[in-house]
């Protein structure tokens, strides 16, 4: 597709760079289409665009400390629910021992990311070990079971009815941000072979639009001794993502995507150096992001533009409100007393609206809404 050169208007007081050399003493606000790929509008307040004094209704941003929940079921289905809709289902499973049923994802390709523990899966394919920090991508349909090491705690991303697939990096080439080559695919080794010998009676629990089936084998059916194609599970961890940036520019959040689904993103912040151009925001912009709900796993590291937010916590913000650092945060707006980011968060947008799960709503940290008020950030 061509890309027209057209002129941007500018209007009263305002940069002509986004995200850099704004008015002294202003607030920029992103107003987008199509997440950060469409027209924008860029506007300078005088004040932070989410000072307010209260917000009542649905529309409210959320805040879940998933780190708190402590169900731990043999079966990923049997999970605490986060976040749904139609085209995905969040869940947060903690698992600390082997599962004694095999899994099989009827209802679409299953991202697995593992925020604690390490262990061993056992799947069609063959055996795949893991460890924190790694995405593990199961195509729809595959059996799969998990053999914890040290007790586990997954955040589970169904693509429902839908496929992942790597975005277009464009310009950039195929082997920017990460290279397929670092995909690693189980193998049948030793690990699985010995899996294989222990050949009882096993059940397979597929769940299928949202209800469990149960099919009964009288021996192990992860009996294959080989196989070939291009279709596989495939794992990676965040340590091994590159991610895009400028000294001169802070990126959106879709640079940092890493998995597509029909409906909605999987992106992944991990560190990077500050931008160090004076002039430059250091933080993430004030923005409305008005065609997609966000949600961030916080997965490990100090997370600089949250307050009260630890590793284990979901943020959850819908679409058609402004948002933004926290007021700690705006006071290194453009200048940051260390050199880099040390962050790593797992970020979900959805196009359609995502309903609250009861597992979320258990563990939901009723003040979060009010932290962009904690104090005055022109202090």
């Amino acid at each position: 597709m061509r890309k027209w050169i057209t002129a941007s208007r500018v209007e009263g007081e305002a940069s002509r760079q986004a995200h850099a050399d704004m008015p002294d003493g202003t607030y920029e606000r992103e107003v987008s289409k199509e997440g950060f790929f469409g027209p924008a509008a860029f506007f300078h307040h005088r004040r932070p665009p989410t000072g307010w004094t209260n917000f009542e209704g649905p529309l409210r941003p959320r805040a879940f400390n998933l780190a708190a929940l402590n169900e731990a079921p043999l079966s990923p289905w049997a999970s605490p629910k986060v976040l749904h809709n139609k085209a995905t289902e969040l869940r947060f499973w903690k698992l600390d021992k082997a599962m004694p049923a095999l899994a099989r994802n009827a209802d679409g390709d299953q991202m697995l990311f593992i925020h604690t523990g390490e262990g061993d899966l056992f799947c069609d394919y063959g055996h795949l070990a893991f460890e924190p920090g790694d995405y593990i991508m199961l195509p729809r349909g595959t059996m799969w079971r998990l053999a914890p090491k040290t007790p586990l705690s997954i955040l589970m991303i169904e693509a429902t009815n839908s496929h992942y697939t790597l975005p277009d990096k464009g310009m950039l080439g195929n082997h920017a941000v990460f290279d397929p080559a670092l995909f690693d695919a189980p193998k049948i080794n030793d690990a699985f072979k010995a899996h294989q010998a222990d050949d009882r009676e096993t059940k397979v629990e597929i769940k299928k639009r949202g209800e469990v089936s149960i099919v009964t084998y009288p021996y192990n059916p992860l009996d294959v001794v080989g196989w070939h194609g291009e279709l596989s599970p495939v794992r990676i961890n965040v340590r091994h993502i590159r991610p895009l940036m400028s000294h001169r520019y802070h990126v959106p959040p879709s640079a940092h995507t890493t998995f597509l689904a029909d409906r909605f993103v999987i992106c992944t912040f991990a560190p990077r150096p500050f931008e160090s151009d004076p002039g430059a925001l250091k933080v993430p912009f004030f923005h409305n992001n008005d065609d997609y709900d966000e949600v961030l796993f916080y997965h490990a590291g100090d997370f600089f533009s949250r307050d009260n937010i630890d590793a284990g916590m979901m943020t959850f913000h819908p679409t058609g409100f402004t948002h933004g650092p926290h007021p700690k945060a705006l006071k290194n707006m453009l200048v940051q007393k260390k050199p880099a980011t040390d962050e790593y968060a797992v970020m979900i947008d959805t196009r359609d609206p995502l309903e609250i799960g009861d597992g979320a709503s258990a563990v939901e940290f009723a003040g979060y809404v009010d932290s962009w008020k904690a104090q005055d950030a022109a202090e």
